[in-house]
C-alpha cells in the first residue's frame, strides 16, 4: 500500500497542511486514506477530532510504533497512508522515511527554510527513496524565488515538485473546521493546488 512521508526539520514549513490536503484529495477520488500523526503536538490529530469519523482518518503514533500503526491502517482498509512528522526530530523522520514509498519535503522559498533542507538531504542520501521538495506558502508572482529555491534544492541533490502551494487563506480557514480547502471552495486556488498535487503524487506512486 502506498505510503507517503512528509518531513522537514523546520517548524512552520507546512507539513500538516500538506498531509491533510494530500490525504483528503486522495479520499475525494475514492482512495480512503489515513494520516499517521507522529508529532507530539498532535496538530493533525486535533484536526481529525474536529472532522469526526470521516476519511481521511487520523491515527497518532510514536515513531517506534510507526510500522505497527501502518499495518493497522492496512488491515482497516486504507488505500493510502500519509505520515506527518514533527520538526527537529531526526528519529521520527528516519522512521517515516524508512516506511515511505515517496518522501515530500515542504519548504517555504526563503533562505532560512531552504537551509534546513540540508539535514533531510543527508538522510535521504542514505535511504535511497524518491523524494521531492514541495514549495509552500509561495507568494503570488514569485517566479524568481521559485527558481532560486529550485537551484538551492538541486545543490543538495534534491528534486523539486512542479506543483507549489501558494499562501492561501483557504488552507488555514478550512483546517480550523476539520475540513480542507476543497470542502469550503472546490473551485478556489487552494483546492486546485491540492488536487494537482495529488494527481502528480499518484503518478509518482504508479
Amino acid at each position: 500500500m502506498p505510503t507517503i512521508a512528509i518531513v522537514s526539520q523546520k517548524g512552520g514549513s507546512g507539513k500538516t497542511t500538506l498531509a491533510l490536503h494530500l490525504a483528503a484529495a486522495a479520499t475525494h477520488v475514492g482512495k480512503d486514506s489515513v494520516i499517521i500523526d507522529t508529532d507530539p503536538q498532535a496538530t493533525a490529530a486535533a484536526w481529525g477530532d474536529w472532522r469526526g469519523d470521516f476519511y481521511p482518518l487520523v491515527e497518532t503514533s510514536p515513531p517506534a510504533r510507526l510500522a505497527r500503526t501502518i499495518d493497522k491502517a492496512v488491515r482497516q482498509g486504507a488505500h493510502i497512508v500519509v505520515i506527518d512528522t514533527p520538526p527537529h526530530a531526526e528519529a521520527a523522520m528516519r522512521e517515516a522515511i524508512k516506511a515511505a514509498d515517496l518522501v515530500l519535503i515542504p519548504s517555504r522559498p526563503r533562505a532560512f527554510d531552504l537551509h534546513a533542507l540540508e539535514g533531510v538531504a543527508e538522510m535521504l542520501a542514505f535511504a535511497k527513496k524518491p523524494a521531492f521538495v514541495v514549495l509552500n506558502a509561495v507568494p503570488g508572482g514569485a517566479t524568481r524565488q521559485i527558481a532560486e529555491a529550485s537551484d538551492a534544492a538541486a545543490e543538495l541533490g534534491l528534486k523539486v515538485c512542479p506543483v507549489t502551494f501558494g499562501e492561501r487563506a483557504d488552507f488555514h480557514r478550512s483546517s480550523a473546521k476539520g475540513e480542507v480547502a476543497a470542502e469550503i471552495d472546490a473551485e478556489g486556488k487552494a483546492a486546485l493546488e491540492a488536487k494537482k498535487l495529488w494527481q502528480w503524487v499518484n503518478k509518482q506512486l504508479g
